[in-house]
């Protein structure tokens, strides 16, 4: 020992060197006997003579090295040295020891980094020392003087700080006031708001970061002070504050303020006495920690100082007053910002890269993760209740659903964490619902299924936690438990005894749990389940309103970008539904969130989940999902209308669905004045009304809906059939009159509804009655109230000369239309009764006397219209047979009328033989059929347009009222009818026009011609060459041993004054000659070849303004030149095939010559 205290000043060319090393063996002997040493260091201490280096090295090692003594002689160390700072303050009034203290203080470091352990307790010993002093004025002296020493280096501010608060013990009154002295200064000031990196001096670097040394001080008289600290926690705050906001940003300021913050926040959480204190200054306090954070780079992480905010924040949860929703909010969402949104790790590991010493990036990282997981732990400790589960969730929930997998990763283990934290540690009251759990357990559920294998592992892991809970909560809702002791300390009760975990608002009656269900696993089992069973076991548990949350998540998923996400979100809506889908009932917002949805669904398994999920919803809740969907079928797109499918796809469904549209369609409210725009009153019923017209008619064309749509025929004609005439009624324009710059984008409601009307009867195989009343236009009829029971009766009477299979059905349905409460329905049963007396099947139903006996009851109607329409009924044939052989009595008279000279007499004579024809019915004109039908004929070309018109309807009538009895005789006129039928599609006049496409058509079906709908589809919309030739094609096959008569027939019209005529006869003829030459070689004689090639001239001068032919024409040219007219015809078909005629002709009759 001596020789080490000689060598320990002995001055050698080592210098320092030599002295440690002395140093050391002194050190060395204090592991066996450090009073011994300890006795010398005194005496050498206590000279009056500044210590030698060497000295306060040996005594910074004994101080700074806990490994060299053991806990009591610590202990007594530390006591020595507080005695010999006490002996030690009579130094402080000699200004020679003062000076030299402050000079080894103020001495630059070896390193920057490091600080001589000989420096290092020499802060402490003078803080000890100033301590110790009773002389406040020299205290304040001194710590005066030891601030206004240099700030640069970190370990001089550490020490300083350390100094500070070793005096604060004793003097924390001077300290404070020494502090805010030096706070106020002037160059403090300087540093606050003049500092400018641009031009940094020594001086400026001297006071550049003496905020740090202050921020250091505050942080160190917490810790120092103890319980003391208490009232000066807000001054200090305050304080700290203050230089944090207004001095030069950079990170030693950052370090400083969080070290200090570390200090205080720790010293005031080891005092039993901080619950009672109020702290004001904590809400500016997390105001800085949250720009702290926020000011953190967001692609990097090189220092703890997000754990160490996040630590800090854990510890303000603590104190009082807690903080307020909307400050936990902004902190907990600063705050998984800033830790769950940082790149993945070798990103963050590439940034370091080029630094002289990288920090452990997946170790700082890992560490920042844990601190995230212990403040929500913290939260719901301190708060142990659902309500702050579900708060603390809830920020979770956004960085569960992120497209980026490492930010769901990161979210899912905090959540995991946080259940595990609650399974493992009962906090929670288990007799209180848990708010939200269904959107918890959806949204885990949903990442069971994402590509990332750690994701899912955690996802399935957190499902476990998660069931456990809520088996917990369960068992406790149903048998009154014990509360645990964990529990009831962490429960305390406040002055007004409820526990912590009480939300203070027990008058609410929580929703009843579902029935008591045993566990199909043991608890611990579930976690070797996979996700697909951990969700369908969990969802037994889930009372109804949890349950609808999990569906809402899943349904918020099928909206997502991620794939993997919409397919899962998917089948978990699938599996939820299957299992419970009879409990829900919040069914119509959930069909309508579908429907918002589906249009974004591009995986086709996906969506078909979804669809599957709305037929499942269909077994059980068809009236609240029709109601939902006619909100957004106004105008009917794909995605509606593959819901409306899945509405109905079993069958019972597409039954109860088509049930409750007919029921919408009969809600009809009361027609009120039209406003300017034309629209009707936009109420939620007229619009549902005009919805389930569009729905039922594009539902008539879906394959679920086509047998169902069948049998519901009858019903589905009449509402139609009243829901067009409820439309007049409000007198709406026929369509909607588009903006201005815009497109109509919506049908009207009287178009929509006749395009359903239609669409019914194509779709369900009355294509018949449907092409009958388009080829005599009579849609048209039910666009005017006035011509209505005009439309109706030609649909009923369409079906009856059909006939119409459905006959006998919808006669079935007009008896409670008769008694309806609506005076539309009831003229629209009468308006078809009236029409189906004609039909024999309607006796099948009704019997006469009970026909007759529903007439006479619609007498007495309050309708007039329905009273009219019932006494026209009561006349009917049917209850009058001796009217037949009276009618047929007047036929002959009639027939005379047809050669009156006036045309309006002429027409209104034929129109009176053919209403003569149809209220015959079945008794049919008899003998007088052949002589009407040859009149008829002998007015096919007459020059006047009406009575043209009037004989070829006339004509059709009578083929229509002897189908299934005409006499052979009749059917040779149907015959010879049919080719100037034919060429009178193309008369001048459109009503000629209009009745010969009909009479064609009554003849076709008098003939039983093949292929019909084709027929009539040539007849009422193909107006091409092609058309012509199918309509040619059919004549020639079914009417061959006529086609001598066709050929003159067809000669004959070459000498029309129509220009029209003329090219339909030409192209006729042409058409025989290419595709029936060996036919027409044989059947045609030498007659009708000459007549063919060597026909007349036409009038010198034609009524349509063709040029006359020239009286010396040779014979046979006048063929040729006819279809040299057609080759200057518009269309290049005719003129190519008029060009090939001519060249046939001219080689024909050279060849006869």
């Amino acid at each position: 020992m001596k020789l080490a205290l000689e060598n320990m000043t002995k001055s050698t060319e080592l210098d320092e060197a030599y002295q440690d090393a002395a140093g050391n063996v002194l050190v060395a002997i204090c592991r066996h006997s450090w009073r011994a040493v300890a006795q010398h260091l005194e005496a050498e201490v206590l000279t009056g003579v500044f210590p030698h280096r060497s000295l306060l090295y040996v005594m910074g090692v004994l101080t700074s090295k806990q490994e060299l003594l053991n806990q009591e002689e610590k202990a007594c160390w530390e006591e020595w040295l507080t005695k010999i700072a006490f002996k030690s303050t009579q130094f402080l009034k000699v200004d020679v020891w003062s000076r030299e203290l402050l000079w080894v203080l103020t001495r630059p470091d070896r390193t920057v980094q490091e600080q001589a352990p000989e420096k290092a307790f020499l802060f402490v010993f003078y803080g000890l020392v100033l301590q110790a002093e009773d002389d406040s004025a020299r205290v304040r002296t001194h710590l005066g003087t030891l601030l206004g020493t240099s700030h640069q280096w970190p370990k001089q501010r550490e020490g300083i700080a350390l100094t500070v608060g070793l005096t604060a013990v004793r003097h924390l009154d001077h300290v404070w006031a020494a502090l805010e002295q030096f706070g106020r200064s002037s160059p403090i000031k300087c540093s606050l708001h003049s500092f400018s990196p641009k031009a940094q001096t020594s001086e400026d670097l001297r006071w550049k970061w003496a905020s740090s040394t202050l921020l250091l001080a505050y942080g160190q008289m917490a810790v120092k002070a103890k319980a003391h600290i208490l009232p000066w926690v807000d001054n200090i705050l305050s304080r700290m504050i203050f230089f944090f906001r207004y001095s030069s940003w950079d990170e030693t300021l950052k370090q400083s303020f969080l070290t200090a913050i570390l200090m205080l926040v720790g010293a005031v959480s080891r005092s039993e006495a901080a619950h009672s204190y109020q702290f004001s200054q904590i809400p500016e306090l997390s105001e800085c920690l949250m720009v702290l954070m926020e000011k953190e780079p967001k692609d990097t992480l090189c220092t703890p100082t997000r754990q160490q905010t996040i630590h800090i924040i854990c510890s303000l949860c603590k104190l009082r007053p807690p903080l307020n929703l909307e400050k936990k909010s902004r902190l907990l969402t600063v705050c998984l910002r800033s830790v769950l949104a940082l790149p993945l790790l070798d990103v963050l590991e590439k940034h370091t890269c080029l630094f002289l010493e990288p920090p452990d990036v997946q170790n700082l990282y890992s560490q920042t993760s844990e601190a995230l997981d212990q403040m929500l732990q913290t939260f719901i400790t301190q708060n142990p209740t659902a309500e702050e589960l579900h708060f603390l969730l809830s920020h979770l929930y956004v960085w569960l659903a992120s497209e980026k997998a490492h930010e769901r990763q990161r979210a899912v283990n905090s959540c995991m964490s946080l259940l595990k934290f609650l399974s493992n540690n009962l906090y929670l009251d288990p007799k209180e619902d848990f708010k939200r759990i269904g959107q918890l357990m959806g949204m885990l559920g949903i990442l069971c299924q994402d590509p990332d294998k750690a994701t899912q592992h955690s996802s399935l892991e957190g499902l476990g936690h998660l069931y456990q809970l809520l088996l917990r909560q369960r068992e406790a809702s149903r048998v009154k438990e014990p509360v645990p002791k964990k529990l009831a300390q962490a429960g305390q009760a406040g002055q007004d005894g409820a526990l912590l975990w009480s939300s203070g608002d027990q008058k609410a009656a929580p929703p009843a749990p579902p029935a008591p269900r045993e566990a199909a696993f043991p608890k611990d089992q579930i976690f070797q389940l996979s996700s697909h069973q951990v969700t369908k076991e969990v969802m037994k548990h889930l009372t109804l309103a949890e349950l609808t949350d999990l569906i809402w998540t899943a349904v918020e998923g099928l909206g997502s970008t991620s794939p993997f996400r919409v397919q899962a979100a998917a089948s978990m809506l699938l599996t939820a539904v299957q299992e419970h889908g009879a409990q829900l009932e919040t069914v119509a917002n959930l069909g309508q969130a579908i429907h918002l949805q589906l249009c974004s669904v591009r995986i086709p398994q996906a969506k078909d989940d979804a669809l599957q999920a709305i037929t499942l919803l269909a077994r059980n809740h068809t009236p609240e999902l029709v109601a939902a969907f006619l909100d957004f079928s106004i105008t009917l797109d794909s995605h509606a209308f593959q819901l409306w499918r899945a509405l109905g796809a079993e069958q019972r469904g597409s039954r109860l669905v088509l049930a409750t549209l007919l029921a919408w369609l009969q809600e009809r409210p009361l027609p009120g004045r039209p406003s300017h725009s034309g629209l009707p009153p936009a109420d939620k019923a007229h619009l549902r009304l005009l919805a389930a017209t569009n729905t039922l008619h594009s539902l008539q064309l879906a394959q679920e809906f086509r047998k169902t749509v069948r049998e519901a025929y009858p019903q589905l004609l009449l509402a139609l059939l009243t829901q067009v005439h409820y439309v007049l009624e409000l007198h709406l324009p026929w369509e909607p009159p588009p903006r201005p710059g815009r497109a109509a984008a919506v049908s009207s409601p009287l178009s929509m509804s006749l395009e359903a009307l239609k669409s019914l009867l194509f779709t369900t195989g009355h294509c018949q009655d449907f092409a009958r009343l388009e080829l005599q236009d009579a849609w048209d009829l039910f666009t005017n109230l006035d011509t209505y029971p005009q439309g109706v009766g030609l649909l009923a009477r369409a079906m009856v000369q059909s006939p119409c299979r459905q006959i006998k059905a919808v006669a079935s349905q007009l008896l409670p239309s008769l008694q309806s409460q609506e005076e539309r329905a009831r003229k629209v049963a009468i308006l078809i009764l009236n029409e189906f007396l004609y039909s024999p099947a309607l006796l099948e139903v009704l019997p006469e006397r009970d026909a007759l006996m529903v007439l006479a009851q619609s007498i007495r109607d309050p309708s007039p219209a329905v009273r009219v329409l019932s006494l026209q009924g009561l006349g009917n044939i049917l209850f009058h047979p001796e009217k037949g052989s009276l009618l047929r009595g007047q036929l002959p008279l009639f027939l005379k009328g047809f050669f009156r000279s006036s045309e309006p007499v002429v027409v209104r004579v034929m129109g009176t033989v053919a209403d003569a024809l149809h209220r015959l019915g079945a008794h049919g004109a008899g003998a007088h059929s052949l002589p009407l039908a040859l009149n008829a004929r002998s007015f096919f070309d007459d020059e006047r347009d009406a009575v043209r018109a009037a004989a070829i309807a006339l004509f059709g009538d009578l083929v229509a009222a002897m189908a299934g009895r005409e006499p052979s005789s009749l059917r040779t006129q149907v015959h010879q009818g049919l080719v100037p039928l034919l060429l009178h599609l193309r008369d001048r006049c459109p009503a000629v026009a209009t009745r010969a496409r009909f009479a064609f058509y009554r003849c076709a079906a008098l003939l039983r011609w093949r292929l019909p709908h084709t027929l009539f589809c040539a007849l009422a919309w193909e107006r091409g060459l092609s058309a012509r030739h199918f309509l040619w094609s059919r004549l020639m096959t079914q009417s061959q041993e006529e086609l001598s008569i066709h050929l003159s027939q067809a000669l004959s019209y070459l000498h029309s004054c129509s220009h029209r005529m003329r090219t339909w006869a030409a192209l006729f003829l042409g058409y025989t000659t290419c595709y029936h030459t060996r036919a027409v070689s044989q059947l045609v004689s030498d007659g009708d070849l000459k007549l063919l090639l060597c026909s007349k001239q036409p009038p010198a001068a034609t009524r349509d303004g063709a040029s006359p032919t020239p009286p010396e024409a040779p014979v046979g040219d006048y063929g040729a030149r006819t279809f040299e007219n057609l080759k200057k015809e518009r269309e290049p078909g005719i003129r190519g095939f008029a060009t090939s005629q001519c060249r046939f002709l001219r080689e024909l009759a050279a060849r006869r010559q």
